[in-house]
């Protein structure tokens, strides 16, 4: 028996999503309405099944976008991804590993929704220009001054230096045996001194409303959080296709992903929002 399209595509179809929402509900719930579109629809008509199941995929995505776009400036504190635990397959495929990035999808949600959507389908997913202006009900000219206007602006804000895993994953080993200690020195050595910390506790739990900048005051603050609780347990992870951290507070989780550039740490980003760590547990398959 032959397997349904979308159920052959649906870590695609996933990826395509997340990629535009930042959020694994979100993403869920998308698929969940391109698939009732998809059932609706005669399938012996479609030709390449892929690419008109990421065009359904598109539309749903950026109808929800523009909604999340309104609700995100409501938002309590800094807005961060949803953090996905994956494989380390994954980071075989560095362009995709770097698209599913914390560092890259804080970029692109700086990008309007049609803007994201084109980045996404050109950039990571290599459409044709052609397919892009089908899927966002723009004109092919017009997909194509949007590309270079957001392939220019994601340019400008994505991190300069790419980094091998092995040394990701070196400089992450330092950091969380420096968080476990909470030797201050220690977290001094592994960060860059203009680092800056990104936390994002949704107003459901603490964390700093607004982003944490150099090294001084970043590790005087994980220092204390250190002292502060009764337990502070750390795990090297996969996440969004880097090594990354699992920390636990007293037994309740944050997920910590770190920008590395020569050899420190530039950026920290740490989700403690607990409707965000739904994923922590269970593989999410990505692909492209």
């Amino acid at each position: 028996m032959t397997q349904d399209p979308f159920v052959a595509h649906r870590s695609v179809l996933f990826t395509v999503a997340y990629e535009m929402l930042g959020s694994a509900a979100d993403a869920e719930d998308v698929l969940q309405e391109s698939w009732l579109r998809w059932a609706d629809v005669d399938h012996a008509q479609v030709r390449e099944p892929r690419a008109y199941l990421i065009r359904i995929v598109t539309r749903q995505a950026l109808n929800r976008l523009r909604t999340l776009s309104r609700r995100r400036e409501d938002y309590v504190g800094e807005w961060l991804p949803e953090p996905l635990l994956t494989s380390p397959d994954v980071a075989e495929d560095v362009e995709l590993a770097e698209s599913v990035s914390f560092a890259m999808l804080t970029v692109l949600e700086t990008l309007g929704p049609v803007e994201r959507a084109v980045f996404v389908l050109r950039e990571v997913f290599d459409l044709p220009y052609g397919e892009i202006a089908e899927a966002t009900g723009k004109s092919a000219a017009a997909v194509r001054q949007t590309a270079r206007r957001a392939r220019e602006h994601v340019a400008a804000r994505r991190p300069r230096v790419r980094v091998s895993r092995s040394e990701q994953r070196a400089v992450l080993d330092r950091f969380l045996v420096a968080l476990r200690t909470g030797r201050l020195q220690e977290l001094l050595d592994v960060m860059a001194p203009d680092v800056v910390m990104i936390a994002d506790g949704g107003g459901l739990v603490a964390a700093s409303l607004t982003p944490i900048h150099g090294a001084d005051v970043v590790g005087k603050v994980l220092a204390r959080a250190n002292q502060v609780v009764a337990a502070l347990d750390t795990t090297a992870v996969w996440l969004n296709g880097a090594p990354a951290g699992r920390v636990q507070f007293d037994g309740e989780p944050a997920a910590v992903s770190l920008v590395v550039e020569n050899g420190r740490i530039t950026r920290i980003y740490v989700v403690r929002n607990p409707r965000k760590l739904t994923r922590l547990d269970d593989l999410t398959e990505l692909a492209r």
